[in-house]
């Protein structure tokens, strides 16, 4: 076999794995639509949950994810893009930034178990945080930290030296140059990052379960020290602990279908962020 045909049987091999992962997901998206879309009403949306959640709406549990998600965002990324600034432009490339980009890129891999474990023990019990959305933001936060540093860090250093030698040879400070010359063109990559983490966030239970989500909580929260319903633990409840899962099935879909419709608008905000700064660009 010639190296063209080599080459072009791994293009299509490539190209076959892709179209078939589009497709499961497309069919799991669509199948979630087709059974959820009947179970989306008004009093779905805007009412309280029923009986330990089996019955009423899911408000609150909405309410609750877009807290957390808001929080968690608000707590990651402006210290994630922080960190990836320093270790690209201030820190010595020395072994001790090589370690701690190792230890970044390790903990991005550990699993969400953990890191409810670590905000059980840090914001709930040692700073008395309790089980509340303070802790569940910041346990998300420190889940998505990772992911926003790494993906902040290859965009900074995606942009070329040559804008940073030119404005240093005019005279430019170090953060004069960095603002000016470095983030406009990395605010971009940086977001995407941005976009990964919220789609975690968003979607995580463990993390949620151990610092700040209730079974059932038929009420709004009051501050930032109340428990919380929130939609992916409230679907694993209605999947896994109802009596009579098939009788639950149609809120386990609508549920469902809301948690996506909730994560595609926070990735549209990024997006819409991202596309916004990138526009902006002209090499």
């Amino acid at each position: 076999m010639t190296a063209m045909a080599k080459e072009k049987l791994i293009f299509n091999l490539v190209r076959a794995v892709t179209y078939f992962v589009v497709m499961v997901v497309g069919y799991l998206l669509f199948d979630i639509f087709i059974k959820g879309i009947p179970t989306i009403s008004w009093e779905f949306l805007s009412g309280l949950p029923r009986r330990s959640g089996a019955e009423g709406g899911i408000f609150p549990a909405i309410l609750g994810t877009i807290y957390l998600v808001a929080g968690a965002i608000t707590f990651a990324l402006p210290l994630g893009m922080a960190s990836a600034i320093y270790l690209s432009e201030y820190a010595s490339q020395g072994r001790l930034n090589r370690s701690i980009r190792l230890a970044i890129i390790t903990l991005a891999g550990v699993p969400s178990i953990v890191f409810g474990l670590f905000g059980l023990g840090l914001f709930v019990l040692f700073l008395g945080f309790g089980a509340s959305i303070l802790a569940g933001s910041l346990t998300l936060a420190f889940m998505i930290l990772p992911t926003i540093i790494v993906s902040s860090e290859e965009a900074l250093q995606a942009v070329p030296k040559g804008l940073r030698e030119a404005s240093l040879a005019l005279g430019a400070t170090k953060w004069q140059m960095v603002y000016t010359n470095v983030l406009p063109y990395a605010l971009p990559g940086m977001f995407t990052g941005s976009i990964l983490g919220i789609g975690r966030a968003a979607g995580e239970t463990a993390p949620i379960l151990l610092t700040v989500a209730a079974f059932f909580l038929p009420r709004l929260p009051h501050s930032i020290f109340d428990q919380v319903m929130a939609l992916p633990y409230h679907l694993y409840v209605l999947a896994t602990q109802h009596p009579d899962t098939q009788k639950v099935l149609p809120m386990q879909y609508g549920t469902a279908l809301v948690l996506i419709i909730i994560v595609v608008f926070f990735n549209l905000t990024a997006i819409i962020l991202r596309n916004h700064y990138r526009k902006k660009i002209k090499w």
